[in-house]
C-alpha cells in the first residue's frame, strides 16, 4: 500500500488556542466583577451598561461560547486530524469557522451590554446572532464531515464518535430553541410562550450543557488523557456503552430544571426518571477516564498536564452525580432557586471545562512550537492555585444555598414564616459571597499565571505551521460486515451509518417530551380571566428583559407552604399563555415577583429602582437610575403587538391602531399615583424647571413602563380558596 505524506494545519489550532487565553481571561474577569458586585452592590453605579443584569449574559456567553468553545474547536482540529490521518478538509473552511466565531463573540460583547438579550439562559443572543451561529456551525461540521471523508484511517475512533454527536445534536438545539419573530434589527420574540417555551429552553439549556461542555469535552479526554499519560483508553467497550447510552438518555433530562413548576406533571417526571439513569453513563465515562491512567500515577505526581486532567475528570464526576440528586424531587425542593446551583454549575465550568482545557493547552502549546514548557513550577503553581479557588468557591454556595433554602422554609408555632423578610436570608450569606470572591480571584491568577507561561513557551520555540505527516492511503474496503467484524467495528468504519444513528438516539427524547406539550392545547390549560399584556406593559416588560431582571428574580411560585405564605398563590400553567419569552428564572438572588402587582405602590417601585437600599435596606441590588431619566421608546410599539398576533396573542385591530393612546392613558394614571408623594412631587418639579425645552414628562419614561409591567404581575387570577378556579380547555 502506498505510503502518503501530507501536511497537519497547526495554524488553525494555535489561533484557536490563542482565542482560548484570550477570552477565558475575559470571560473570567467579567465573572469575578460580578462576584464582587453581590458584595458592593453599586460597583458600577449609573453605568446602564456595566448593570449586573447586563454582565450576567456576557460573562455566562464569553465562558461557555468563547471560553470553551474555542478550546472545543482547538482541539478537534488538532485531534482529528491525526485520529484521521489527514488534513482538514479545507483550510478556507478553518479560518472562516475561526473568524466567522470570533465576530459572533464580539458582537455578544458589544450587544448584551447594551441590552439586546432574548433572555433564554445560555441562548441571550439575538436573531442575526442565532443565524450567524447555525452558520458557523455547519461550516464546521462540513469541515469535520468532509475530513472523516477523506480519512486515511479506517476506523473512527471514540473521540470522533463524541465530535459527531456534538455538531448534530449542538445544530437541533440551536435552531429549535432560537425559532423567534423578529420585530427590529435586533429585538425577536420566541415563538413559544410560557409552559411551552420553558421546556423547549430547558431541553435546549440542559442539553448544551450536556451537548457543548460534556461530549466533546469528552472526545477531548478520550484523545489527550492517553496521549498524556501514554498509556491506551482503560476499555474499548466501556467506551461504546459510555457513548451510546450517553447521548440517549441526556437529551430527556431537561425537564429536571422545571421540577414543581407549572410544566405538566408528566413530562416532570421524565425529566426525572432519564436524570436519575444519566449517572450510570456519567460515571462509565469518569471511570474509563482515570482507569486510564493505571500505571501511571507515578506521573500524575510530577506531571502539571495530567494533575490537570485528573481533577477535571473528578470534576465532571462529581459534577454528573450532582446533578441527578438535584433532579430528585425532594432534593430539588430545597436546592432550586439558591446558591447551591451555582456552585454545582461551577465544579462542572471551572473543574471540567476549565481544568481540561488548561491541561490541554500546557500539553498542545509545547508540541506546536517544537519545544519544551517554559516552566513546570509555574504550571504546578497554577494548579494548586486553580485547585484552591475551585474549593473556596464551591464550598461557600454549597453553605449559602442550604441556608437559603432552610431559612425560606422556616416556621413559627403560629404558622408564619420565622424570616419573613427576603433580605435576612441574604445578610446570612454575605460571607460566604465574600469566599467566593475571594475564590475566584485565586482561579483567575492562575489563568494569569498559564498566560504568562504560555508566552514564554511560545518565544523559546519555532511555530510549525505546516507539521509533516505521513500515513498509507486507505484502500477500498467492502461496505458489508465482514466475517466475524462486530456490528460495532462496523459501524466506525462507516460514518454516514453511524451519525444516522445518533441523530435518531438525541431525537427520540426531545420528540417525547416536546411534541406534546407544544401540539396538544389541552395540556396547558388556559384562564378566562388571563388577557395580552396592554401596550405599555409590553414595553415595560421588555425593558424588564432588556436590564436583565430575570436573572435575579423568578416569576415562578412554587406550590409549598413556604412559598404560598411568602409569595401568594402558586402559580399556574394557563396564565403564562401570553408570555413570548417565558421569565420564571432560574435564581432567587432577589425574591419572586409573580405576585408583585399591587402589593406596592408606585411610588416603591421608583424609589426601589432609583435607590434600593432605600426602600430595602440591606439589599444587594443594584440602583437603575437611567430607567427614571431614560424617554420611553414607543416607535416600535404597533409593530410588537402585530409580531404578538403572529404569535397568538389576541390584539385586535382597534388595540394596535390605538396603542400610542393607551400609552399615554395608562401613564398618566401612573405619573398622578406618583405625584400622592409629596417628596417625589416636589423633585420632579424641580426637574422639570431645570430640564428646560429638554425636560421629558414622566409618563413618557421608562420607569413608567416598567412600573405598569410591575404592578400587572399576577393580578390576573383573584383565587378564592372557597371557589375552583375557571379554565377553558
Amino acid at each position: 500500500m502506498e505510503v502518503q505524506q501530507f501536511y497537519y494545519d497547526n495554524k488553525i489550532v494555535k489561533k484557536f488556542i490563542y482565542a482560548t487565553i484570550l477570552w477565558g481571561v475575559v470571560g473570567m474577569l467579567v465573572g469575578l466583577l460580578l462576584a464582587f458586585m453581590f458584595i458592593f452592590p453599586n460597583l458600577t453605579d449609573g453605568v446602564s451598561w456595566l448593570s449586573f443584569g447586563r454582565l450576567r449574559p456576557l460573562h455566562t456567553n464569553a465562558v461557555i461560547f468563547a471560553f470553551v468553545g474555542n478550546a472545543i474547536f482547538a482541539g478537534v482540529y488538532y485531534s482529528s486530524q491525526r485520529l484521521l490521518k489527514a488534513r482538514m478538509f479545507s483550510d478556507a473552511l478553518s479560518n472562516i469557522n475561526f473568524w466567522g466565531w470570533q465576530l459572533i463573540i464580539v458582537g455578544a460583547a458589544l450587544t448584551l451590554p447594551l441590552g439586546f438579550t432574548t433572555s433564554k439562559e445560555y441562548a441571550e443572543l439575538e436573531w442575526p446572532f442565532d443565524i450567524a451561529i447555525a452558520v458557523i456551525w455547519v461550516v464546521f461540521g462540513w469541515n469535520l464531515i468532509g475530513t472523516i471523508f477523506k480519512r486515511r484511517q479506517r476506523h473512527l475512533y471514540v473521540a470522533l464518535w463524541f465530535y459527531i454527536a456534538t455538531f448534530v445534536t449542538v445544530a437541533v438545539l440551536h435552531i429549535f430553541n432560537s425559532l423567534e419573530l423578529p420585530v427590529s434589527a435586533l429585538k425577536s420574540y420566541s415563538v413559544y410562550a410560557g409552559v411551552q417555551d420553558a421546556l423547549v429552553q430547558w431541553w435546549y439549556g440542559h442539553n448544551a450543557v450536556a451537548f457543548f461542555l460534556t461530549t466533546p469535552f469528552l472526545g477531548l479526554m478520550y484523545y489527550f488523557v492517553p496521549k498524556a499519560a501514554n498509556r491506551p483508553v482503560y476499555s474499548y467497550r466501556l467506551s461504546i456503552v459510555h457513548f451510546w447510552s450517553l447521548i440517549f438518555i441526556y437529551i430527556w433530562a431537561g425537564p429536571h430544571h422545571l421540577l414543581y413548576t407549572a410544566l405538566p406533571e408528566w413530562a416532570q417526571n421524565l425529566g426525572v426518571a432519564f436524570s436519575i439513569m444519566l449517572i450510570m453513563p456519567s460515571w462509565g465515562g469518569m471511570i474509563n477516564g482515570l482507569l486510564t491512567l493505571r500505571g501511571a500515577w507515578d506521573k500524575v505526581r510530577t506531571d502539571p498536564v495530567l494533575k490537570f486532567m485528573v481533577v477535571a475528570i473528578t470534576g465532571y464526576g462529581m459534577a454528573t452525580f450532582e446533578g441527578p440528586m438535584l433532579s430528585l424531587k425532594n432534593v430539588n425542593a430545597i436546592g432550586h432557586f439558591t446558591d447551591w446551583i451555582i456552585g454545582h454549575v461551577h465544579v462542572g465550568a471551572l473543574a471540567w471545562n476549565g481544568f481540561l482545557a488548561f491541561g490541554m493547552i500546557y500539553w498542545l502549546v509545547p508540541k506546536l512550537f517544537k519545544t519544551r514548557l517554559f516552566s513546570t513550577p509555574l504550571a504546578n503553581l497554577h494548579f494548586w492555585i486553580g485547585t484552591l479557588g475551585i474549593i473556596m468557591y464551591a464550598l461557600p454556595m454549597y453553605v449559602a444555598g442550604f441556608t437559603q433554602a432552610s431559612m425560606w422554609k422556616q416556621f413559627n408555632p403560629d404558622g408564619t414564616l420565622v424570616y419573613g423578610n427576603f433580605l435576612e436570608t441574604v445578610s446570612e450569606i454575605m460571607p460566604m459571597y465574600w469566599m467566593r470572591a475571594i475564590g475566584g480571584s485565586l482561579y483567575v491568577i492562575g489563568i494569569l499565571v498559564l498566560v504568562y507561561n504560555i508566552i514564554a513557551t511560545i518565544r523559546s520555540g519555532s511555530a510549525v505551521s505546516d507539521e509533516l505527516a505521513e500515513a498509507p492511503g486507505l484502500a477500498r474496503v467492502s461496505k458489508r460486515r465482514v466475517a466475524g467484524e462486530g456490528f460495532h467495528t462496523w459501524l466506525e468504519r462507516r460514518p454516514v451509518q453511524l451519525t444516522i444513528l445518533a441523530t435518531i438516539a438525541i431525537l427520540i427524547g426531545g420528540i417525547v417530551q416536546i411534541v406534546p406539550t407544544i401540539l396538544v392545547k389541552s395540556n396547558i390549560p388556559t384562564i378566562s380571566s388571563v388577557q395580552p399584556y396592554t401596550p405599555l406593559e409590553l414595553e415595560g416588560r421588555d425593558i424588564y428583559i432588556r436590564e436583565g431582571c430575570n436573572a435575579c428574580h423568578s416569576q415562578m411560585i412554587r406550590p409549598f407552604r413556604s412559598e404560598v405564605e411568602r409569595y401568594g398563590e402558586y402559580s399556574k400553567a394557563g396564565e403564562f399563555v401570553y408570555d413570548h419569552p417565558f421569565l420564571w428564572g432560574s435564581k432567587r438572588t432577589g425574591p419572586d415577583l409573580h405576585r408583585i402587582g399591587q402589593k406596592y405602590s408606585d411610588n416603591w417601585h421608583l424609589n426601589h429602582m432609583y435607590d434600593p437600599q432605600s426602600t430595602s435596606s440591606g439589599s444587594i441590588m443594584p440602583a437603575y437610575q437611567w430607567l427614571i431619566r431614560n424617554p420611553l421608546d414607543k416607535s416600535l410599539t404597533e409593530t410588537k403587538m402585530r409580531v404578538m398576533v403572529k404569535l397568538g396573542v389576541p390584539y385586535s385591530e382597534d388595540d394596535i391602531a390605538n396603542a400610542q393612546e393607551s400609552m399615554m392613558e395608562q401613564g398618566t394614571q401612573i405619573e398622578q399615583n406618583l405625584y400622592s408623594d409629596p417628596d417625589f412631587a416636589e423633585s420632579y418639579e424641580a426637574d422639570k424647571q431645570a430640564g428646560g425645552t429638554e425636560f421629558i414628562e414622566m409618563r413618557n419614561r421608562e420607569i413608567v413602563s416598567l412600573i405598569a409591567y410591575l404592578q400587572r404581575l399576577g393580578t390576573d387570577i383573584k383565587v378564592d380558596p372557597d371557589e375552583q378556579l375557571t379554565t377553558n380547555n
